[in-house]
């Protein structure tokens, strides 16, 4: 039985694993953060953020979680009593919804089958019902976390536009992982966060903002201080943060970029694709139903059903406790019934083929009929294609 200070294998979307070369530069002397030589590192992290939003638009960093970003984002767009759609596939497409029911706003909520993503032709027919333009603005998560969906932003990104509202994002698990392009896809805000496919520890958030979201910035009354971005934008112009940042956690993200960037964002999408595909065919392999629909499935994490008869809760313990396996559980009303397995990140395909073998030796030792080594088959069996 893995005792604490023995290796796990974690697969869970978020903290995801770091690579030594980000946890040695974590590890750096701290500095001045009032100095130059953290304005030159700020401005080099911030340039290599707009390449991962592919937006011109400035990235402003803050020293939170990725749920600070989702907040950041509506407190400074929105003002006490603006109609806002809320676009709702699962657990943090609610906790969106509270951020913005905290903070005043009158939320609708078109919540849609949770194992789906989002309709963009009804939100398209909702959106074209506002005549008087009564909703200011969309929320909508890029990869709902919770169930193993992504949104087509690239469809629903322009609808949102072509009404005038505007579009806040929370891509938190989805930026990198998957294809977001800010700019091109008429995206206003964006929050996305450290501990996912960026492969760093938790403790930063990264939020764009384009000229429109600025003019709502300027509109706006939500009380907001810490996570006032205008404040952020001012002192990123020289080079600084309004407050004492996560140096270690900017070290690292500096190391994390570089990684990145030598990889090639388009590389860093085909990798978590093949990752994504291999889960897939694992688990099936095994017997098991995924959660999510084909077409929308997240290359950030999958989901999937419990055998009948076998909580799967108790799936991730024993795996846990056998084999040092750690797998993220269902959320609300999901508790106990799906388990979901994070390839996202500083995952590789090593550590598929280990996931799978070890799920496949548990369900057999946990009683369900099944051939062990065929989800570790299945997954070679897909990389092995994908080399093709």
């Amino acid at each position: 039985m893995p005792t604490l200070e023995e290796k796990q294998l974690l697969l869970i979307p978020g903290p995801t694993p770091v690579p030594q070369a980000v946890l040695r530069a974590c590890a750096r002397p701290m500095i001045n953060h009032r100095g130059p030589e953290y304005a030159r590192l700020q401005n080099e992290n911030v340039a290599g953020m707009k390449e991962m939003f592919q937006t011109k638009n400035e990235i402003l960093v803050l020293t939170c979680s990725g749920t600070g970003g989702m907040e950041a984002a509506i407190v400074n767009t929105l003002s006490p009593g603006d109609k806002v759609l809320a676009l709702v596939i699962g657990a943090f497409g609610k906790r969106f919804v509270k951020i913005a029911r905290a903070y005043g706003a009158d939320v609708e909520e078109m919540e849609f089958t949770w194992g789906e993503a989002v309709d963009p032709r009804k939100v398209r027919d909702r959106l074209s019902q506002d005549k008087s333009k009564e909703i200011k603005a969309v929320l909508i998560q890029h990869n709902e976390t919770s169930t193993g969906v992504y949104n087509d932003l690239k469809v629903i990104g322009p609808i949102i536009r072509e009404h005038g509202a505007l579009s806040i994002v929370d891509a938190v698990s989805g930026l990198i992982a998957l294809d977001l392009q800010t700019d091109n896809w008429n995206i206003d805000v964006v929050a996305a966060a450290s501990q996912k496919a960026f492969m760093l520890p938790p403790g930063l958030a990264f939020v764009s903002m384009n000229e429109r979201a600025w003019q709502a910035y300027e509109k706006a009354t939500t009380p907001r201080f810490y996570f006032d971005l205008k404040s952020a934008k001012e002192f990123a112009e020289k080079g600084q943060n309004p407050f004492t940042p996560a140096l270690p956690q900017v070290f690292g993200l500096q190391e994390g970029l570089r990684l990145l960037r030598q990889e090639g964002l388009q590389n860093v999408f085909l990798r978590h694709q093949r990752l994504g595909d291999a889960v897939r065919a694992g688990a099936k392999a095994l017997g098991l139903e995924l959660f999510a629909k084909p077409a929308n499935a997240s290359n950030c994490v999958t989901a999937v059903k419990s055998p009948e008869g076998l909580g799967a809760d108790d799936i991730r313990k024993f795996l846990l406790e056998k084999y040092g396996l750690v797998l993220a559980g269902g959320q609300a009303h999901l508790k106990g019934k799906i388990f979901r397995i994070g390839h996202l990140g500083y995952v590789s395909e090593t550590d598929i083929l280990g996931c799978m073998a070890a799920l496949g030796a548990g369900l057999q030792e946990l009683g369900v009929s099944v051939d062990p080594g065929a989800g570790a088959a299945a997954a070679m069996a897909s990389f092995q294609a994908a080399e093709r």
